[in-house]
């Protein structure tokens, strides 16, 4: 990897105010951590992207229905990580981490998951603890106090460690897929873009609209095939066309 690396060319530098005004700041603590961490990830894992899309119509009128009844703002991200949790144990190769060094590979025995937050001062990923064994109510009370930290105060190394497999959902903006960086030494992250109405053949000829989610797995290669892969997607997808559990 030194080798691969040192026959890069040098980083491009130079005085860009010749070009006109400009103005140099300090990156924030929090970006020097990430843009190390993502570097390094991006560059030494070999990275695949699985897309699919999943049938959400049931999920969405049962989700809106649950909270109507219960006077709560239950999200889709929470019904997520708890499917994801559930997806650790069913696919226990995705809950593994690498040690190339050591040329071992550790099987994990719970399912944390991270989730990625936005802050003013840059990416964060907390991580909630023992997914599968909670419902989504109290996963939701979790992120939603964890995200509050992050963004107020930041969050210790802690509460940011023992991921096993990370959720980043980019809904609440836009966007139909995306790649998102496995987050080491997880070695798989799941992003999800915004829900989007479909047209689909109707069972009387007609058109029926149906309600799609973006799904985009990256994985590590090293670790996980795409078979694999597009099993434990078809997993999610399945769980969020089958809501019944989730509530």
């Amino acid at each position: 990897m030194s080798d691969l690396l040192n026959g890069l060319a040098p980083w491009p530098t130079g005085d860009f105010s010749v070009f006109g005004d400009v103005e140099v700041d300090e990156l924030p603590r929090i970006q020097r951590f990430v843009a190390a961490n993502m570097g390094r990830n991006w560059i030494a894992i070999p990275h695949v992207t699985h897309h699919d899309d999943a049938d959400i119509t049931a999920l969405e009128e049962a989700r809106r229905a649950h909270n109507d009844a219960n006077g709560t703002k239950l999200t889709i991200v929470p019904l997520l990580v708890k499917i994801l949790a559930d997806a650790l144990v069913a696919f226990p190769q995705f809950n593994q981490s690498l040690d190339p060094a050591a040329g071992k590979i550790i099987r994990k025995k719970f399912a944390h998951v991270g989730v990625a937050v936005d802050t003013p001062k840059g990416l964060l990923v907390p991580v909630v603890r023992d997914c599968n064994k909670k419902d989504a109510g109290a996963i939701a009370g979790e992120i939603a106090a964890l995200s509050a930290k992050a963004r107020e105060k930041g969050l210790t190394m802690d509460e940011m460690s023992g991921g096993c497999i990370t959720l980043s959902s980019l809904g609440h903006i836009g966007g139909t897929a995306f790649t998102p960086i496995v987050n080491a030494p997880e070695v798989a992250i799941l992003g999800v873009t915004r829900a989007r109405p479909v047209a689909t053949p109707g069972i009387d000829g007609g058109v029926a609209w149906k309600t799609m989610l973006p799904l985009s797995l990256s994985y590590d290669h090293r670790v996980i095939n795409g078979a694999d892969a597009a099993r434990f997607v078809a997993y999610v997808a399945g769980r969020l066309v089958d809501s019944t559990s989730l509530f």
